[in-house]
């Protein structure tokens, strides 16, 4: 053992496995956090809306009216799709 180690006084010590713990549970509290379903789905949520506001928009924040058209249209022809499928099955 070292002269540092052998210096410290039990209430150090013991001062610092509580300052240890301390740091432990903050982290298993954060990670609960960040792997909560809520938590999760916020993410993912905030993620598509990005990504939505850049298929969208320019860089100066005006609207792609050609991409925003190729959205519409995907989005009814998926519409139109289920609705066939629905009638035929």
């Amino acid at each position: 053992m070292s002269d540092h180690h052998a210096s410290k006084s039990v209430e150090q010590i013991e001062a610092e496995i509580a300052a240890a713990r301390d740091r432990l549970a903050g982290t298993v509290d954060e990670l609960h956090t960040r792997t909560a379903p809520q938590e999760i789905a916020r993410r993912q949520v905030a993620s598509a809306r990005e990504k939505f506001t850049e298929a969208t928009r320019t860089s100066t924040g005006e609207l792609r009216t050609e991409r925003v058209a190729a959205l519409a249209a995907a989005a009814v022809a998926l519409i139109g799709l289920g609705a066939a499928r629905r009638r035929r099955g």
